[in-house]
């Protein structure tokens, strides 16, 4: 019966591919295949009787709190135009700089995903953003989609955010798992600002290689982006005043809310709760913002976080199935059994998350293939905060890259018509390469995700 489970993620994959909600159709193929199974006398109806229970540990689970709380900072500081005005002075500041407007976009868009952490919001608000301007200052389309792409993306990697959060949540789980499963009856824990941690040096990592391309290519092909200056609607170069002035106040956000956790002063929601504040603080503070916009905020966090927790409802329901068919033993004999130990493991894996990648979400890949396969590679000594970030940076990848990735779509959906969908595709094709050298990397260097954890906490 154990290739039954494999044959419900199979039809799930295909039903999720046809355009199906996620929630309901994980939850209802499950049910679908437990209730064939109970007529048939194969599959035990009471794993579905602990369903009560897990729906109950999702309600009073502290760390998922601060997954509404984050939506909320995210989406105040996108309708407030924070990155607006950041961007405005950012590249008037680069502006005698060769490339100096790409630039401004990949920090721009580093601090948009440390604030919001949600990968299409900041990618379609970039695209909205940046777009036009770089291609109306001569910048080639490859280059412009490109930059805007890949810096986008990486919400998914800089903290605070919430697909580290979810991550976080599922394999602080699936460690005490593993743990057990070894006879360890007083396991060893990893939070989420474990992660937020671990997530630092790679992420800063990640901006700095994109900035270093960006330079590198103005210098040898300098007619592919031309400087802010050249242009003729450019404007007067911002002051060092005027830039702090834009910048203190999100830089202070984002500290607070990532300093109180790493300090161990908050715990993520606490921290999350205090981003909210002051992102409806910085908000009101431009006069801009009315209760209409704070109404449409309160009403995109409801259905961002009414969407999360159903979606990881409906994977409960799932991954309950699936371990009453026995698939989990299946995986862990098919991983355990490949040649090569742990690293063909790791690489099957990371295979298989960077396929799914292009038709399932992160949020469904967190809370349906994690844990799965996250007990069975951890019980093999892999290191959770390592295996953490390298979910997150190969899931990044997967989102970057040709033909399906998901913020390719979101740039098409914004993008001018002169603007071509083989232009967007041969212009991220740099960055992904980039994302695969920093993958490389933290497999030859577990070190540079485990070492700032190690600091803080003492792991």
């Amino acid at each position: 019966m154990e290739w039954v489970a494999l044959l419900m993620f199979a039809v799930a994959v295909v039903v999720l591919l046809a355009g199906f909600p996620v929630a309901f159709s994980l939850g209802g193929i499950a049910l679908i295949f437990a209730a064939v199974g109970m007529l048939l006398g194969v599959f035990d109806a009471a794993f579905l009787g602990t369903m009560p229970n897990r729906v109950f540990g999702i309600m009073s689970n502290e760390t998922l709190m601060a997954v509404p709380l984050f939506v909320f900072m995210g989406v105040t500081l996108e309708r407030a135009r924070i990155a607006e005005n950041l961007l405005d002075n950012m590249s008037s500041l680069f502006g005698r700089l060769r490339g100096g407007l790409g630039i401004s976009v990949t920090l721009v868009g580093m601090l948009l995903a440390a604030s919001t952490g949600i990968v299409g919001a900041t990618v379609v608000t970039m695209g909205l953003l940046s777009l036009p301007t770089m291609l109306r200052r001569g910048y080639d389309p490859k280059i412009a989609t490109g930059t805007i792409c890949a810096s986008g993306t990486l919400g998914q990697i800089i903290p605070p955010s919430i697909i580290l959060v979810l991550l976080g949540d599922v394999l602080s789980s699936a460690y005490s798992q593993a743990q057990l499963d070894q006879g360890i009856f007083s396991p060893d824990t990893v939070s989420v600002g474990d992660l937020f941690a671990g997530a630092l040096i790679p992420g800063l990592g990640l901006v700095l290689l994109y900035i270093l391309y960006i330079i590198g290519l103005a210098i040898v092909k300098p007619s592919l982006m031309p400087a802010a200056h050249e242009a003729a609607d450019a404007a007067a170069p911002a002051t060092l005043f005027q830039v702090l002035q834009a910048l203190l106040a999100p830089l202070l956000l984002i500290l607070a809310v990532l300093g109180s956790i790493l300090a161990g002063l908050a715990t993520p929601t606490e921290a999350a709760g205090v981003g909210a504040v002051g992102a409806l603080l910085l908000a009101l503070a431009k006069q801009q913002f009315s209760i209409t916009r704070l109404v449409d905020v309160m009403r995109a966090t409801v259905r961002v976080s009414s969407m999360v927790f159903m979606i990881l409802i409906g994977a409960s329901i799932f991954s309950l199935v699936f371990r009453g068919y026995g698939g989990d033993h299946l995986v862990r004999e098919l991983l355990e059994n490949l040649p090569g130990g742990h690293i063909a493991a790791m690489l099957i894996v990371m295979l298989l998350m960077f396929l799914l990648g292009f038709v399932l979400d992160f949020i469904e890949i967190t809370f349906v293939v994690v844990p799965i396969v996250g007990p069975i590679l951890l019980a093999m000594g892999i290191d959770p905060v390592w295996l953490g970030i390298m979910i997150a940076i190969n899931l990044q990848t997967s989102f970057l890259t040709p033909p399906f990735g998901f913020a390719l779509f979101y740039l098409r959906g914004v993008a001018p018509a002169s603007v071509s969908t083989g232009d967007i595709y041969r212009g991220v094709m740099p960055f992904v390469a980039i994302q695969v050298f920093a993958l490389v990397l933290l497999a030859l260097w577990p070190e540079l995700a485990t070492w700032l954890p190690d600091v803080i906490y003492g792991r």
